[in-house]
Formats: C-alpha cells, sequence, structure tokens
C-alpha cells in the first residue's frame, strides 16, 4: 500500500491503463491535483484525503484525471457523499499515502494533500494511518512469509509466534502520534470545515479465516484482528484528541471481511477478479458513504 508494496501491484495494473482514461462516470463534480504540474486545485466545498482505501483503489471506473500511481475510483466513498449532498468534490486521496503526505509530496507532481484545503473548505474526509509504519500491507505480507513453507493448510499461528507485538508496537509509539498532527493540521488548513475520519472496516473474520482466500494461517486470524482493531482504536482517540468526526465501521462491517463470500466488502488475496485484493469493493464503498452520511446529518 505504501511506495514499495505499491511497486508490486504495477505490472498487473498497466494492463489496464487504458481504462484510467475512460469517463469517470462520477455523479457530482469533481477535480483532483493535476500529475504534470504540481498545481494543487482551489479548494473546493468538499475535499476528500487519505489513502488507498479512500481512494477506491481497485474500484472501476478510474477517475478521469486521477494520476495512475493514486487509482482513485469515480465511485468512491467520497464521490457518493458529494452526490448526496450535491457538494462539488477535490478528491486528492492518493493510493500509498500515509500522514507525511499530508505535508509532503508523496509522488512527482503530486502536491502536498493539505495544499487542496483553505477557508472556502467545508467537509473534508478521509481514511489514513493504515500505511504508516507499513502496518496493514507489511502485517498482511509477513503472516503471508510465515506460511510460505507449509505444506498444505497452515495451522498454528506461526506470524505471532514470530513477531510478536513487533507488529503491533507502533500503532501507539508512531501512528496515534502522527495521526494526531495529521488531523491538528487538517483542522488549520481548512478552519471551517467539518472533519471526518473514517476507521478501516474489518480485513478478517474473528476467527478461523479462509485461507488460501487470505493467506493466514487460522491461528493468526485474531492476531491480525488485534492489529487492526488497535489501528482503529489508535484514529478513533486522535480524533478525539482533534475534535474530529470519527466513523466506525467495525460493527456495521462484522460479516463482510474478505472471507465472507458474496457478502464481502473486502476483496481477498484470491478468488476475486478485482484488480487490488485487500481493499474494499463497491459495496463496501456505499457502505463507507452511508455511516458516514448518519454521523453527518442533516
Amino acid at each position: 500500500m505504501r511506495r514499495g508494496a505499491l511497486a508490486t501491484v504495477l505490472a498487473a495494473l498497466l494492463i489496464l491503463v487504458v481504462g484510467c482514461g475512460a469517463d469517470d462516470g462520477s455523479p457530482a463534480p469533481s477535480s483532483s491535483a493535476p500529475s504534470s504540474t504540481g498545481t494543487a486545485p482551489a479548494a473546493t466545498a468538499y475535499v476528500n484525503l487519505g489513502d488507498s482505501y479512500a481512494a477506491g483503489a481497485g474500484v472501476l471506473p478510474v477517475q478521469s484525471d486521477s494520476p495512475f500511481l493514486c487509482q482513485r475510483s469515480a465511485i468512491n466513498f467520497a464521490h457518493l457523499v458529494a452526490a448526496q449532498r450535491r457538494l462539488p468534490l477535490t478528491d486528492v486521496s492518493c493510493s500509498g499515502a500515509d500522514t507525511a503526505d499530508l505535508t509532503t509530496s508523496q509522488y512527482f507532481g503530486i502536491p502536498p494533500q493539505l495544499d487542496a484545503l483553505g477557508p472556502q473548505t467545508r467537509l473534508v474526509t478521509l481514511m489514513l494511518g493504515g500505511n504508516d509504519e507499513n502496518t496493514f500491507g507489511g502485517a498482511i505480507s509477513k503472516c503471508g512469509d510465515a506460511i510460505a513453507d507449509s505444506p498444505g493448510v497452515p495451522t498454528g499461528s506461526p506470524c505471532r509466534d514470530r513477531y510478536g507485538s513487533e507488529l503491533t508496537a507502533p500503532i501507539d509509539a508512531e501512528i496515534y502520534p502522527a495521526l494526531v498532527d495529521g488531523l491538528t493540521r487538517i483542522r488549520a488548513h481548512a478552519p471551517n470545515a467539518r472533519v471526518v475520519i473514517v476507521g478501516y472496516p474489518w480485513i478478517l473474520p474473528a476467527t478461523q479465516g479462509c485461507y488460501p482466500a487470505m493467506r493466514v494461517a487460522p491461528g493468526d486470524v485474531p492476531y491480525l484482528r488485534g492489529l487492526q482493531a488497535d489501528l482503529n482504536d489508535a484514529v478513533r482517540r486522535a480524533a478525539e484528541k482533534t475534535g474530529v468526526t470519527f466513523v466506525d465501521m467495525s460493527q456495521v462491517s462484522q460479516g463482510h471481511d474478505a472471507c465472507a463470500g458474496a457478502a464481502r466488502w473486502i476483496e481477498p488475496q484470491q478468488g476475486t477478479t478485482a484488480r487490488i485484493t485487500v481493499h474494499p469493493n463497491a459495496r463496501g464503498h456505499e457502505a463507507i458513504a452511508a455511516q458516514i452520511e448518519a454521523a453527518l446529518g442533516r
């Protein structure tokens, strides 16, 4: 999901580059930061920030003006909220983004995400934190590596046995303070905006898992689920500390994880036609949009 991990999916994405130029099908006016000039878009009423979960990576159609590496979907949750509220949208979310990319250029020609904000901004949404310290992608990759040599269906909890608290320790030590700083900066750049940060929907069920659809040993499923719970709690606490609205996806996404078959909101590693796996599908973005709407009220 960060720059290095994202590079592993580029070969698959290249065959779909033609689709990036298709009509975005967006139901609401939108704009995004041009990838060639490095000029930030003028601040609009509604700005979407964040990582690949916010961008809707893997959900077609791709927004027509999305930089290739960002993979912004034209029907991600921000576009759905913008259409519902009839707000002009600037979407600067980008695959691989972490909290540092709020203030620095993530890729050549792409301005810091905070540059899209201003006094005119009335609503900001984002999902962020999962790429800090390579939390999501790194943990799933390491747990897959832990069973790489296992014949047949893996047993036990090889990932937890190997890494222990190593994968979860950075959440409080590094990610939480980075989120507090990032949200504080967002509020300063958009002083008149309602800021909404969304927690990550469940990737895995509470127990068992669904190997090989998700390459995680059954005993490591609670371990990774606990890591995600810790991350979402850090997002919640950072929102509370900075006066930002937190949208909790944990209850509503129960039973819609990557192991949930046709009911899933997250695409699994195997058994899917999605271009980018372990990310929300279109139904997932609809569910996130509905929860944002419920939090905003009328």
